[in-house]
Protein backbone atom coordinates (compact mmCIF):
# COMPACT_ATOMS: atom_id res chain seq x y z
CA UNK A 1 0.00 0.00 0.00
CA UNK A 2 1.49 3.07 -1.13
CA UNK A 3 1.41 5.94 1.13
CA UNK A 4 0.90 9.86 0.46
CA UNK A 5 3.05 10.85 2.42
CA UNK A 6 5.96 9.22 0.90
CA UNK A 7 5.04 10.25 -2.40
CA UNK A 8 4.56 14.29 -0.43
CA UNK A 9 8.03 13.91 0.98
CA UNK A 10 9.82 12.79 -1.87
CA UNK A 11 8.07 15.90 -3.94
CA UNK A 12 9.05 18.27 -0.93
CA UNK A 13 12.87 16.64 -1.09
CA UNK A 14 12.72 17.31 -5.11
CA UNK A 15 11.06 21.07 -4.42
CA UNK A 16 13.98 21.92 -1.62
CA UNK A 17 16.53 20.56 -3.19
CA UNK A 18 16.11 22.82 -6.45
CA UNK A 19 15.29 25.17 -4.13
CA UNK A 20 19.18 24.91 -2.43
CA UNK A 21 21.08 24.60 -5.75
CA UNK A 22 19.32 28.29 -6.55
CA UNK A 23 20.51 30.12 -3.21
CA UNK A 24 24.22 28.18 -3.76
CA UNK A 25 24.34 29.88 -7.56
CA UNK A 26 23.49 33.06 -6.03
CA UNK A 27 26.11 32.19 -2.68
CA UNK A 28 28.73 31.17 -5.64
CA UNK A 29 27.85 33.88 -7.79
CA UNK A 30 28.58 36.95 -4.49
CA UNK A 31 31.72 35.14 -3.08
CA UNK A 32 33.14 35.69 -6.87
CA UNK A 33 31.89 37.97 -8.74
CA UNK A 34 30.24 40.62 -6.11
CA UNK A 35 32.24 39.99 -3.03
CA UNK A 36 35.49 41.37 -3.72
CA UNK A 37 37.31 38.65 -2.15
CA UNK A 38 38.61 37.12 -5.47
CA UNK A 39 40.13 38.92 -8.29
CA UNK A 40 38.47 38.81 -11.78
CA UNK A 41 36.95 39.91 -14.93
CA UNK A 42 33.48 38.87 -16.01
CA UNK A 43 33.44 37.25 -19.12
CA UNK A 44 29.88 36.62 -19.21
CA UNK A 45 26.36 38.25 -17.74
CA UNK A 46 24.77 37.13 -14.81
CA UNK A 47 21.83 35.57 -16.84
CA UNK A 48 23.80 33.24 -19.16
CA UNK A 49 25.41 31.67 -16.02
CA UNK A 50 21.85 31.69 -14.07
CA UNK A 51 20.76 29.71 -17.59
CA UNK A 52 23.50 27.11 -17.39
CA UNK A 53 22.36 27.07 -13.17
CA UNK A 54 18.87 25.79 -14.59
CA UNK A 55 20.56 23.45 -16.57
CA UNK A 56 22.54 21.82 -13.70
CA UNK A 57 19.56 21.86 -11.44
CA UNK A 58 17.60 19.75 -13.78
CA UNK A 59 20.73 17.30 -14.43
CA UNK A 60 21.08 16.99 -10.36
CA UNK A 61 17.13 16.44 -9.49
CA UNK A 62 17.59 13.82 -12.59
CA UNK A 63 20.16 12.08 -11.28
CA UNK A 64 19.29 12.15 -8.04
CA UNK A 65 15.46 10.24 -9.02
CA UNK A 66 18.89 7.94 -11.00
CA UNK A 67 20.56 6.72 -7.76
CA UNK A 68 17.54 6.55 -6.04
CA UNK A 69 18.58 9.93 -4.19
CA UNK A 70 14.70 10.68 -3.54
CA UNK A 71 13.11 7.35 -2.74
CA UNK A 72 11.86 6.94 1.08
CA UNK A 73 14.86 5.72 3.18
CA UNK A 74 13.88 5.45 7.19
CA UNK A 75 16.03 2.89 7.42
CA UNK A 76 19.32 4.27 6.04
CA UNK A 77 22.25 5.61 7.86
CA UNK A 78 22.78 9.52 6.96
CA UNK A 79 26.22 8.36 5.61
CA UNK A 80 24.00 6.98 2.56
CA UNK A 81 22.75 10.44 2.18
CA UNK A 82 26.10 12.09 2.17
CA UNK A 83 27.38 9.75 -0.30
CA UNK A 84 24.50 10.27 -2.11
CA UNK A 85 24.64 14.06 -2.52
CA UNK A 86 28.57 13.66 -3.36
CA UNK A 87 27.53 11.71 -5.84
CA UNK A 88 24.82 13.28 -7.17
CA UNK A 89 26.67 16.49 -7.38
CA UNK A 90 30.30 15.65 -9.19
CA UNK A 91 28.05 13.52 -11.73
CA UNK A 92 26.05 17.01 -12.59
CA UNK A 93 29.11 19.30 -12.94
CA UNK A 94 30.98 16.56 -15.17
CA UNK A 95 27.71 16.33 -17.30
CA UNK A 96 27.47 20.36 -17.42
CA UNK A 97 31.68 20.69 -18.34
CA UNK A 98 30.77 18.54 -21.30
CA UNK A 99 27.87 20.22 -22.55
CA UNK A 100 30.43 23.16 -22.26
CA UNK A 101 33.09 21.03 -24.33
CA UNK A 102 30.25 20.19 -26.96
CA UNK A 103 29.37 24.12 -27.01
CA UNK A 104 32.56 25.06 -27.48
CA UNK A 105 31.89 27.95 -24.41
CA UNK A 106 34.92 28.86 -22.26
CA UNK A 107 34.12 31.70 -20.49
CA UNK A 108 33.01 30.11 -18.03
CA UNK A 109 34.87 31.07 -14.64
CA UNK A 110 36.30 27.69 -13.24
CA UNK A 111 36.39 29.77 -9.52
CA UNK A 112 32.96 29.93 -10.09
CA UNK A 113 32.16 26.26 -10.75
CA UNK A 114 34.53 25.24 -7.37
CA UNK A 115 32.45 27.24 -5.18
CA UNK A 116 29.35 26.36 -6.92
CA UNK A 117 29.93 23.06 -6.63
CA UNK A 118 30.92 23.26 -3.00
CA UNK A 119 28.36 25.23 -1.90
CA UNK A 120 25.68 22.82 -3.18
CA UNK A 121 27.00 19.87 -1.49
CA UNK A 122 27.08 21.80 1.50
CA UNK A 123 23.63 23.54 1.47
CA UNK A 124 22.40 20.03 0.33
CA UNK A 125 24.10 18.50 3.11
CA UNK A 126 23.05 20.68 6.04
CA UNK A 127 19.49 21.07 5.05
CA UNK A 128 18.98 16.92 4.39
CA UNK A 129 20.97 16.58 8.36
CA UNK A 130 18.38 18.56 9.91
CA UNK A 131 15.22 17.39 8.16
CA UNK A 132 16.56 13.87 8.58
CA UNK A 133 16.75 15.24 12.29
CA UNK A 134 13.00 16.86 12.40
CA UNK A 135 11.42 13.86 10.45
CA UNK A 136 12.85 11.86 13.52
CA UNK A 137 11.72 13.90 16.06
CA UNK A 138 7.87 14.05 14.53
CA UNK A 139 8.20 10.54 14.38
CA UNK A 140 8.91 9.83 18.12
CA UNK A 141 5.75 11.72 19.09
CA UNK A 142 3.66 9.51 16.91
CA UNK A 143 3.21 11.41 13.51
CA UNK A 144 4.34 9.96 9.64
CA UNK A 145 3.54 6.62 10.98
CA UNK A 146 4.77 3.57 8.82
CA UNK A 147 2.35 0.36 9.98
CA UNK A 148 3.57 -3.12 10.34
CA UNK A 149 1.57 -6.78 10.69
CA UNK A 150 4.56 -9.62 11.69
CA UNK A 151 3.44 -12.93 10.63
CA UNK A 152 4.69 -15.31 13.57
CA UNK A 153 4.02 -14.39 17.49
CA UNK A 154 6.99 -16.81 18.49
CA UNK A 155 10.95 -16.30 19.09
CA UNK A 156 11.46 -14.49 15.61
CA UNK A 157 8.25 -12.23 15.63
CA UNK A 158 9.33 -11.19 19.35
CA UNK A 159 12.73 -10.68 18.84
CA UNK A 160 12.28 -8.22 16.08
CA UNK A 161 9.23 -6.20 18.41
CA UNK A 162 11.21 -6.23 20.53
CA UNK A 163 14.35 -4.34 18.52
CA UNK A 164 11.79 -2.03 16.86
CA UNK A 165 10.53 -0.85 20.03
CA UNK A 166 14.40 0.53 20.43
CA UNK A 167 14.22 2.40 17.45
CA UNK A 168 10.88 4.95 18.32
CA UNK A 169 12.82 7.81 15.74
CA UNK A 170 12.12 5.00 12.69
CA UNK A 171 8.55 5.66 12.89
CA UNK A 172 6.85 2.25 12.76
CA UNK A 173 4.39 0.54 14.59
CA UNK A 174 3.23 -2.76 14.41
CA UNK A 175 -0.12 -3.49 14.47
CA UNK A 176 -0.43 -7.02 15.53
CA UNK A 177 0.66 -10.41 14.95
CA UNK A 178 -0.52 -13.32 12.99
CA UNK A 179 0.03 -16.57 14.41
CA UNK A 180 -1.33 -20.52 13.21
CA UNK A 181 -0.53 -21.52 16.51
CA UNK A 182 -1.48 -19.28 19.11
CA UNK A 183 -4.63 -16.98 19.95
CA UNK A 184 -2.94 -14.80 22.04
CA UNK A 185 0.60 -14.18 23.79
CA UNK A 186 1.79 -16.47 26.57
CA UNK A 187 1.87 -14.07 30.03
CA UNK A 188 5.47 -12.51 30.23
CA UNK A 189 4.35 -11.43 27.00
CA UNK A 190 0.91 -9.95 27.43
CA UNK A 191 2.13 -6.44 26.80
CA UNK A 192 2.62 -7.23 23.26
CA UNK A 193 0.40 -6.03 20.42
CA UNK A 194 -1.93 -8.79 20.16
CA UNK A 195 -2.26 -12.07 17.57
CA UNK A 196 -5.24 -10.77 15.82
CA UNK A 197 -5.70 -14.04 13.93
CA UNK A 198 -3.82 -16.68 11.46
CA UNK A 199 -1.75 -17.10 7.99
CA UNK A 200 -5.22 -17.93 6.72
CA UNK A 201 -6.23 -13.99 8.08
CA UNK A 202 -3.92 -12.38 5.81
CA UNK A 203 -5.63 -11.18 2.69
CA UNK A 204 -8.91 -10.01 4.39
CA UNK A 205 -6.72 -8.03 7.32
CA UNK A 206 -4.52 -6.21 4.29
CA UNK A 207 -7.82 -5.39 2.86
CA UNK A 208 -9.50 -3.76 6.00
CA UNK A 209 -6.75 -2.32 8.88
CA UNK A 210 -3.65 0.06 6.67
CA UNK A 211 -0.84 -1.78 6.66
CA UNK A 212 2.55 -0.67 4.85
CA UNK A 213 4.81 -3.55 5.05
CA UNK A 214 4.36 -6.99 6.50
CA UNK A 215 7.27 -8.77 8.22
CA UNK A 216 7.46 -12.66 7.89
CA UNK A 217 8.85 -14.19 11.21
CA UNK A 218 8.29 -17.61 10.32
CA UNK A 219 10.45 -20.70 11.04
CA UNK A 220 11.88 -22.74 8.08
CA UNK A 221 9.64 -25.55 8.76
CA UNK A 222 6.69 -22.88 7.36
CA UNK A 223 8.92 -21.98 3.67
CA UNK A 224 5.98 -23.47 1.80
CA UNK A 225 3.68 -20.92 2.98
CA UNK A 226 6.09 -17.93 2.01
CA UNK A 227 4.96 -18.16 -1.66
CA UNK A 228 1.36 -17.81 -0.83
CA UNK A 229 1.94 -15.07 1.31
CA UNK A 230 3.82 -12.97 -1.01
CA UNK A 231 1.17 -13.38 -3.30
CA UNK A 232 -1.11 -12.18 -1.14
CA UNK A 233 0.99 -8.64 0.12
CA UNK A 234 2.02 -8.27 -3.97
CA UNK A 235 -2.05 -8.80 -4.88
CA UNK A 236 -2.60 -5.78 -2.00
CA UNK A 237 0.27 -3.88 -2.54
CA UNK A 238 2.42 -4.30 0.70
CA UNK A 239 5.98 -4.17 0.85
CA UNK A 240 7.04 -8.08 2.48
CA UNK A 241 10.15 -8.52 4.18
CA UNK A 242 11.49 -12.36 5.92
CA UNK A 243 13.34 -12.71 8.74
CA UNK A 244 15.44 -15.72 7.86
CA UNK A 245 15.24 -18.24 10.89
CA UNK A 246 18.62 -18.61 10.51
CA UNK A 247 20.04 -15.05 10.93
CA UNK A 248 21.86 -15.52 14.07
CA UNK A 249 24.45 -16.49 11.66
CA UNK A 250 24.08 -13.87 9.24
CA UNK A 251 26.19 -10.44 9.11
CA UNK A 252 24.53 -7.21 10.09
CA UNK A 253 24.45 -6.22 6.55
CA UNK A 254 23.80 -9.61 4.30
CA UNK A 255 25.04 -9.60 0.69
CA UNK A 256 23.14 -11.72 -2.14
CA UNK A 257 25.35 -12.67 -4.55
CA UNK A 258 24.69 -14.81 -7.82
CA UNK A 259 26.10 -18.65 -8.41
CA UNK A 260 25.12 -20.60 -11.61
CA UNK A 261 21.95 -18.21 -11.32
CA UNK A 262 21.28 -19.26 -8.31
CA UNK A 263 20.85 -16.43 -5.63
CA UNK A 264 23.22 -17.11 -2.51
CA UNK A 265 23.51 -15.21 0.57
CA UNK A 266 26.92 -15.04 1.45
CA UNK A 267 27.62 -15.41 5.26
CA UNK A 268 30.62 -13.34 5.58
CA UNK A 269 30.63 -10.78 2.83
CA UNK A 270 32.08 -7.15 4.72
CA UNK A 271 32.26 -3.32 2.53
CA UNK A 272 36.14 -3.89 2.63
CA UNK A 273 36.17 -6.80 0.25
CA UNK A 274 35.38 -4.15 -2.53
CA UNK A 275 37.85 -2.96 -4.29
CA UNK A 276 36.95 0.62 -4.16
CA UNK A 277 36.53 1.02 -0.31
CA UNK A 278 39.74 -0.76 -0.14
CA UNK A 279 41.61 1.64 -1.85
CA UNK A 280 39.50 4.63 -0.02
CA UNK A 281 40.99 3.20 3.49
CA UNK A 282 44.31 2.03 2.22
CA UNK A 283 45.06 5.53 0.85
CA UNK A 284 43.42 7.60 3.96
CA UNK A 285 46.25 5.06 6.23
CA UNK A 286 48.73 6.26 4.44
CA UNK A 287 47.97 9.87 4.65
CA UNK A 288 47.02 9.90 7.68
CA UNK A 289 49.79 7.99 8.98
CA UNK A 290 52.45 10.34 7.12
CA UNK A 291 50.88 13.61 8.77
CA UNK A 292 50.98 12.08 12.22
CA UNK A 293 54.90 11.23 12.20
CA UNK A 294 55.33 14.29 10.57
CA UNK A 295 53.56 16.19 13.39
CA UNK A 296 54.83 13.95 16.30
CA UNK A 297 58.80 14.07 15.34
CA UNK A 298 60.23 15.90 17.79
CA UNK A 299 57.74 13.88 20.74
CA UNK A 300 59.05 10.36 18.97
CA UNK A 301 63.00 11.95 19.10
CA UNK A 302 62.31 12.78 23.20
CA UNK A 303 60.61 9.89 24.06
CA UNK A 304 63.22 7.33 22.00
CA UNK A 305 66.26 9.71 24.12
CA UNK A 306 64.54 8.84 27.54
CA UNK A 307 64.09 5.16 27.00
CA UNK A 308 67.35 5.11 26.45
CA UNK A 309 68.80 7.08 28.97
CA UNK A 310 66.10 5.41 31.63
CA UNK A 311 66.88 1.59 31.25
CA UNK A 312 69.36 -0.29 28.94
CA UNK A 313 67.68 -2.30 25.87
CA UNK A 314 66.64 -1.00 22.40
CA UNK A 315 64.10 1.53 22.19
CA UNK A 316 61.60 -0.10 19.55
CA UNK A 317 60.19 -2.95 20.84
CA UNK A 318 59.21 -5.83 18.49
CA UNK A 319 56.47 -8.47 18.69
CA UNK A 320 54.87 -10.86 16.44
CA UNK A 321 51.07 -10.08 15.89
CA UNK A 322 48.90 -12.18 14.21
CA UNK A 323 47.27 -9.71 11.58
CA UNK A 324 45.30 -9.82 8.26
CA UNK A 325 44.13 -13.11 6.65
CA UNK A 326 45.78 -14.60 10.11
CA UNK A 327 49.11 -13.62 8.14
CA UNK A 328 51.91 -12.86 11.67
CA UNK A 329 53.97 -9.73 11.64
CA UNK A 330 56.21 -7.93 13.64
CA UNK A 331 54.15 -4.71 15.48
CA UNK A 332 56.11 -2.04 16.59
CA UNK A 333 56.12 -0.16 19.84
CA UNK A 334 58.27 1.65 22.49
CA UNK A 335 59.77 -0.68 24.78
CA UNK A 336 58.37 0.11 27.70
CA UNK A 337 59.29 -3.57 30.00
CA UNK A 338 62.97 -4.43 30.62
CA UNK A 339 64.49 -6.62 29.00
CA UNK A 340 62.85 -10.28 29.00
CA UNK A 341 63.33 -13.43 27.19
CA UNK A 342 60.72 -13.63 23.99
CA UNK A 343 58.89 -16.60 25.24
CA UNK A 344 57.92 -14.55 28.83
CA UNK A 345 56.91 -11.12 26.43
CA UNK A 346 54.91 -13.50 24.07
CA UNK A 347 52.89 -16.01 26.38
CA UNK A 348 51.99 -13.65 29.50
CA UNK A 349 49.61 -10.48 30.16
CA UNK A 350 50.63 -7.49 32.03
CA UNK A 351 49.29 -7.05 35.19
CA UNK A 352 48.81 -4.05 37.40
CA UNK A 353 52.03 -3.42 39.25
CA UNK A 354 53.72 -5.23 36.71
CA UNK A 355 57.12 -5.38 38.14
CA UNK A 356 58.64 -5.65 34.39
CA UNK A 357 58.02 -2.22 33.59
CA UNK A 358 60.42 0.71 33.62
CA UNK A 359 59.13 3.98 35.13
CA UNK A 360 59.04 5.88 32.29
CA UNK A 361 57.36 2.76 30.11
CA UNK A 362 54.13 2.71 32.72
CA UNK A 363 53.91 6.12 31.82
CA UNK A 364 54.31 5.48 28.20
CA UNK A 365 51.73 2.36 28.43
CA UNK A 366 49.00 4.55 30.33
CA UNK A 367 49.16 7.22 27.69
CA UNK A 368 49.20 5.17 24.71
CA UNK A 369 52.17 7.17 23.12
CA UNK A 370 53.76 3.24 23.36
CA UNK A 371 51.67 2.92 20.56
CA UNK A 372 53.27 5.93 18.23
CA UNK A 373 55.50 3.79 15.82
CA UNK A 374 52.60 1.56 14.96
CA UNK A 375 51.60 4.11 12.55
CA UNK A 376 55.33 2.84 10.74
CA UNK A 377 52.94 -0.45 10.50
CA UNK A 378 50.42 1.33 8.63
CA UNK A 379 52.73 2.61 6.18
CA UNK A 380 53.94 -0.47 5.75
CA UNK A 381 50.52 -2.28 5.39
CA UNK A 382 50.73 -4.73 8.33
CA UNK A 383 47.93 -2.46 10.18
CA UNK A 384 45.09 0.04 9.30
CA UNK A 385 44.74 3.48 11.26
CA UNK A 386 41.24 1.44 12.40
CA UNK A 387 40.97 -1.77 12.99
CA UNK A 388 40.60 -5.14 15.64
CA UNK A 389 43.76 -4.53 17.64
CA UNK A 390 46.02 -7.45 16.79
CA UNK A 391 46.81 -10.22 19.24
CA UNK A 392 49.77 -12.64 19.97
CA UNK A 393 49.52 -16.17 18.40
CA UNK A 394 49.82 -17.61 21.75
CA UNK A 395 46.43 -16.16 22.67
CA UNK A 396 44.63 -15.92 19.69
CA UNK A 397 45.07 -19.84 19.49
CA UNK A 398 43.44 -20.13 22.70
CA UNK A 399 40.64 -17.70 22.40
CA UNK A 400 39.35 -18.77 18.91
CA UNK A 401 38.64 -21.92 21.09
CA UNK A 402 36.82 -20.35 23.37
CA UNK A 403 34.97 -17.29 22.27
CA UNK A 404 32.96 -17.68 18.61
CA UNK A 405 33.99 -15.57 15.55
CA UNK A 406 36.87 -14.76 17.24
CA UNK A 407 38.76 -15.27 14.02
CA UNK A 408 36.80 -13.33 12.31
CA UNK A 409 38.78 -10.13 12.89
CA UNK A 410 41.31 -11.28 10.88
CA UNK A 411 39.34 -10.66 7.68
CA UNK A 412 40.65 -6.97 7.70
CA UNK A 413 44.04 -5.22 9.21
CA UNK A 414 44.52 -4.65 12.42
CA UNK A 415 44.41 -1.33 13.72
CA UNK A 416 45.93 1.23 15.90
CA UNK A 417 42.35 2.19 17.55
CA UNK A 418 39.23 0.34 16.66
CA UNK A 419 35.28 0.22 17.88
CA UNK A 420 35.76 -1.28 20.65
CA UNK A 421 38.80 0.46 22.14
CA UNK A 422 36.91 4.00 21.03
CA UNK A 423 34.19 2.38 23.75
CA UNK A 424 36.16 1.76 26.53
CA UNK A 425 37.25 -2.09 25.64
CA UNK A 426 41.05 -1.46 26.20
CA UNK A 427 43.49 -3.63 28.56
CA UNK A 428 42.00 -5.83 31.05
CA UNK A 429 38.35 -5.79 29.57
CA UNK A 430 36.10 -8.57 28.30
CA UNK A 431 37.15 -10.03 25.04
CA UNK A 432 33.96 -11.04 24.20
CA UNK A 433 32.73 -7.87 23.87
CA UNK A 434 35.82 -6.56 22.30
CA UNK A 435 34.91 -9.45 19.73
CA UNK A 436 31.18 -7.89 19.26
CA UNK A 437 32.44 -4.61 18.82
CA UNK A 438 35.06 -5.58 16.07
CA UNK A 439 32.72 -7.84 13.94
CA UNK A 440 30.35 -5.25 14.50
CA UNK A 441 33.03 -2.77 12.70
CA UNK A 442 33.96 -5.16 10.06
CA UNK A 443 30.50 -5.72 9.00
CA UNK A 444 29.42 -1.94 8.89
CA UNK A 445 32.66 -0.36 7.66
CA UNK A 446 31.88 3.01 6.04
CA UNK A 447 34.82 5.55 5.52
CA UNK A 448 32.65 7.79 7.89
CA UNK A 449 32.62 5.16 10.48
CA UNK A 450 36.41 5.44 10.49
CA UNK A 451 36.35 9.24 11.06
CA UNK A 452 34.03 8.55 13.78
CA UNK A 453 36.62 6.10 15.77
CA UNK A 454 39.40 8.36 15.35
CA UNK A 455 37.24 11.56 16.63
CA UNK A 456 36.19 9.77 19.58
CA UNK A 457 39.45 8.17 20.52
CA UNK A 458 40.32 11.96 20.62
CA UNK A 459 37.48 13.41 22.59
CA UNK A 460 38.16 10.22 25.27
CA UNK A 461 41.36 11.19 25.75
CA UNK A 462 44.31 8.88 25.26
CA UNK A 463 44.69 7.93 29.33
CA UNK A 464 43.39 4.84 29.54
CA UNK A 465 42.99 2.97 33.13
CA UNK A 466 42.89 -0.62 32.00
CA UNK A 467 46.97 0.10 30.46
CA UNK A 468 48.85 -1.85 32.91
Amino acid sequence: MLRRSSRFLTQIYTLTDFITIQVAFFMAWWVKFESGWLSYEKALPMQDYFSWNLVYSGIAIVTGFVVGFYTPKRRKRFSYDLIRIIQIHLMSLVALLSIFFVLKIVDISREFLLIYLVSNMVFVTAYRLVLKQFLKNIRQRGYNKQFVLILGAGTLGRRFYENLQNYPELGYEVIGFLDDFQKEHSAEYREYKPIIGSIDDLDSILNSQLIDEVIIALPLNAHEKFGTIIEVCEKAGVKTLIIPDYFDYLPARPYFDNFAGIPLINVRDIPLDEMRNRVIKRSFDIVFSLVCIMITLPLLAVIAIVIKLTSPGPVIFKQERVGFNRRTFMMYKFRTMRIQETRQSDTEWTVENDPRRTKFGAFLRKTSLDELPQFFNVLLGDMSVVGPRPERPYFVEQFKEEIPKYMVKHHIRPGITGWAQSNGYRGDTSIKERIRHDIFYIENWTFFFDIKIIMKTILNGFINKNAY
